[in-house]
């Protein structure tokens, strides 16, 4: 135990003391020798725990001591002094943001940023009628992390077998920054992704991370599953397989309506093609009927030619003309 003396210029406490800057460097000095050392992590947006072990103070009851926080600043968190909550000394930052559990003697601090992150000290005094004294420091080094969403994959562009295979991996809100990020595809154990690109939010200190891949399809390949994965300080994160599937070559099938349409058109061919030579048969047959009948006998020449059994006679018509003209009948 120490006793801190008093001066003329400032307070016996040591949650006073910042406005003593003598008093400080000796109090420092002094507590830096007994001060226990722990770390915790906190997720962002959650609660971290801030311990204070009340190993020297057990037997002593919360009246009797002052207990405060506060951060590497030297800003108050909080403060419990002689039984009582005092927001007096408490920095803006914390107001509403701290609780106190009595019970394990740890500070809640709600609703961590990646701002929080540092070192903070409690202090443990007891407050005799006189004097004051340090009984226990106890410094707390706190990290946060933000688990970073669930890689996801999108294709950059439709997949054809002459594009090639373009996808664009991404994951969000995480912290601290990812040690790498890469593809995988199926039957390889070659990692694509060289060309990671962070970018972190400016308000919540958050880093989201992107990677793309450009690949040709293999030659006779038709199915591909890529895999994209993130890796941080503590975990690796691996999106949902993304399956690529090319149409595989078919053997020629003609459409049924296809089937349909040419038959058809055979069909109305074949008729067409029936009708004309039907229609060509029957003109020539016309012709030859016509060639074949027996022409009318010209009245103004010919000759009659007779058969006898003894021999051949011709008879010239022309000498039988005027008799044949004046036999027919004239018209009355």
């Amino acid at each position: 135990m120490y006793v801190v003396k008093t001066c003329a210029t400032c307070t016996m406490d040591l949650r006073m003391s910042i406005r003593c800057p003598h008093l400080l460097l000796f109090v420092t000095s002094i507590v830096f020798t007994a001060t226990a050392s722990m770390k915790r992590q906190a997720y962002f947006n959650r609660t971290a725990y801030l311990p204070c072990p009340n190993t020297k103070a057990q037997n002593i009851s919360l009246s009797e001591l002052v207990v405060f926080w506060q951060d590497q600043n030297k800003l108050v968190l909080y403060e419990h002094y002689l039984g009582t909550e005092k927001p007096d000394n408490v920095n803006s930052k914390y107001l509403g943001r701290t609780s106190f559990d009595r019970e394990t003697w740890a500070l809640r601090l709600h609703n961590v940023q990646i701002k929080d992150m540092g070192s903070y000290d409690c202090f443990i005094q007891r407050k005799p009628p006189t004097g004051s004294i340090i009984l226990q420091q106890t410094e707390t080094e706190l990290s946060v992390i933000a688990n970073f969403s669930k890689p996801e994959i999108e294709p950059a562009q439709n997949i054809t077998r002459n594009s090639g295979i373009n996808l664009t991996c991404s994951s969000k809100q995480g912290y601290p920054k990812p040690k790498k990020m890469y593809f995988l595809i199926t039957n390889s154990t070659n990692k694509y992704g060289d060309n990671m690109q962070i970018s972190q939010d400016n308000v919540t200190e958050l880093f989201s991370v992107s990677i793309s891949l450009s690949h040709s399809f293999p030659d006779g390949v038709y199915n591909m599953t890529v895999e994209c994965f993130l890796e941080t300080e503590s975990i690796t994160i691996s999106s949902k397989p993304y399956n690529i599937a090319l149409p595989e070559p078919q053997p020629f099938q003609k459409n049924p309506i296809e089937i349909g349409a040419s038959i058809i058109i055979v069909v109305v061919f074949i008729s067409v093609a029936s009708m004309v030579a039907t229609k060509i048969y029957y003109k020539k047959r016309n012709q030859r009927n016509q060639r074949s009948r027996p022409r009318r006998t010209t009245r103004s020449v010919g000759v009659l030619e007779r058969g006898s059994s003894a021999g051949q006679e011709s008879i010239n018509l022309q000498e039988f003309e005027p008799q044949i003209a004046s036999a027919e009948p004239h018209a009355e």
